[in-house]
């Protein structure tokens, strides 16, 4: 079994507690140690009792409270090799905490297995991650332009997925944004569009994921009912009608998300 708790998930701030194989991990870090600190201990999983620290790529929404939350409790932290060459100079003080991670390149922690793959976003070295336990298996992806095949090939058939849902195009195009902007969020190295997400979730059913839980949506564009109804109804024309969707909470933390499958064949 594998347990993704989101402790934030959004414009403002991610973080997500990974419990599986005997190990807890962090992955990201972008709100206050303080907001973490008692997210973490209200779940029952207080810092301390944490395996390591994984950071998808360098934006201040994932990395803001990493300095401050190293300094109470000395985690390993990984990234990609890009991303900890950032960060070493960005936060010097957690530089000898740093283990780069190339893409594709499987870490153990007991008894969880973590697999980074490529992204494509503005963040040099971005980069999400599959999680497998001999009984289960749950992935992440968020803030990628377009889903690339490392992750079309990396997340097949997991049991659970965390799949950004960030926009609605026309919401996007005629709202208050700048220009520029907009064009950022709308690249191949911006965010997944609720429809990009809808695309993406049929094609992983098809590989059997039965559950999806849709994060980083935009508090400005976007709406959880909008998302949802996005999704659902392409799942649904797909004629997957048995999948579990639901939405994470943006500025809190989430209830339990949990993965139980068959042993997991890569």
């Amino acid at each position: 079994m594998i347990t993704i708790h989101t402790l934030a998930s959004g414009s403002e701030g991610n973080a997500a507690l990974v419990c599986g194989g005997g190990v807890r991990i962090l992955v990201d870090a972008g709100i206050s140690a303080r907001r973490m600190e008692t997210a973490l201990k209200a779940l029952g999983h207080p810092p301390d009792t944490l395996s390591a620290v994984f950071i998808t790529h360098t934006h201040s929404d994932h990395t803001a409270g990493l300095r401050v939350f190293l300094k109470h409790t000395a985690l390993p932290v990984f990234a990609s090799p890009a991303t900890c060459a950032v960060l070493s100079r960005q936060v010097p003080t957690v530089a000898e905490l740093l283990h780069p991670l190339a893409p594709g390149l499987a870490q153990e922690l007991g008894g969880l297995t973590v697999t980074p793959f490529a992204t494509s976003h503005d963040a040099e070295g971005s980069m999400d991650f599959r999680f497998d336990t001999p009984t289960a298996s749950a992935g992440i992806l968020s803030d990628t332009g377009y889903v690339t095949e490392a992750a079309e090939e990396a997340l097949a058939g997991v049991d659970l997925l965390l799949l950004e849902s960030n926009h609605d195009v026309t919401h996007l195009q005629t709202g208050p944004y700048p220009y520029p902007l907009k064009q950022r969020i709308l690249s191949d190295r911006g965010h997944l569009s609720n429809d990009a997400a809808a695309a993406f979730a049929c094609r992983m059913a098809k590989t059997g994921t039965r559950q999806f839980v849709l994060v980083h949506l935009s508090k400005e564009n976007n709406t959880p009912v909008c998302a949802l109804h996005t999704v659902e109804c392409a799942l649904r024309g797909g004629g997957f009608a048995d999948v579990h969707l639901t939405v994470a909470p943006r500025g809190e933390c989430s209830e339990a998300y949990i993965a139980e499958g068959l042993p997991c064949r890569k």
